[in-house]
């Protein structure tokens, strides 16, 4: 989720509280994806966890439909860690995390497509990874990207590159939840629109975020994590975000 080269001001600062969002009838108020008329479906994540934080509950409603799903895993996560004496053993950590949240997605028939680029070193790779992106996303209903405003760098090169090369994509936000507010004039909420989750695959969700502990530990020296409570509150609720 989290790399270098992220907006500091936005990501660093302290964030919106969940019961702020909780309390915001707006999220309510967006139209509904149709999310049964998708047959097939391609999700792009930046980092391992991104996909599930962002459509975890969705792409758990589309596994049990029976759709056809693909994940293409841009980086393996191992920046996520600064100062980590063995990067690619953190990276081979992830990649067996985002297997075991599959699974509790009851999405582990899901394509897993691995580019290994390297973590918070897309915005020089752009080019080269929409040409690719235009390759593996053909054929999809729909296309499910980071979104291209996330304040994160490697989620708005993932999400513009995935929009470049598919006119199908819809972006979900991660860390928008943090650093905007409720009717925040930078978010499209015109553009907006929702995916509800009954108990099923909210709960699937909460399990597969769960299995990311790489993320959810404490990291040296700081002692805190990447994904904090607060943070993982966000990503708990009873409802996915979209952006046409």
């Amino acid at each position: 989720m989290v790399g270098q080269t992220e907006d500091l001001n936005l990501i660093d600062a302290p964030g919106t509280a969940e019961t702020c969002w909780q309390g915001w009838p707006g999220l309510d108020e967006l139209p509904a994806a149709e999310v049964a008329a998708w047959r097939s479906a391609v999700v792009v994540a930046a980092h391992p966890d991104d996909e599930v934080l962002g459509v975890g509950g969705t792409m758990s409603i589309l596994a049990a439909s029976g759709a056809r799903l693909r994940l293409i895993a841009i980086t393996d996560g191992e920046a996520s860690h600064p100062g980590i004496s063995d990067p690619p053993a953190l990276a081979r950590r992830r990649r067996a995390e985002t297997g075991a949240a599959l699974k509790c997605l009851g999405a582990e028939g899901t394509e897993v497509i691995r580019l290994g680029l390297p973590d918070t070193g897309l915005a020089g790779q752009e080019p080269e990874l929409t040409t690719v992106l235009g390759e593996l996303t053909a054929g999809f209903d729909v296309c499910l990207a980071p979104w291209t405003r996330d304040a994160h760098a490697d989620h708005e090169v993932a999400g513009r590159a995935a929009r470049r090369a598919n006119g199908s994509t819809l972006c979900y936000p991660v860390w928008m939840w943090h650093w905007a507010r409720p009717r925040d004039q930078r978010v499209p909420w015109h553009r907006g629109l929702r995916v509800p989750l009954g108990p099923a695959p909210a709960a699937a969700k909460q399990a597969a975020i769960a299995c990311f502990a790489s993320q959810l530990e404490a990291r040296e020296p700081s002692g805190e994590p990447v994904l904090s409570p607060g943070i993982v509150a966000h990503f708990t609720r009873n409802c996915e975000v979209l952006f046409t």
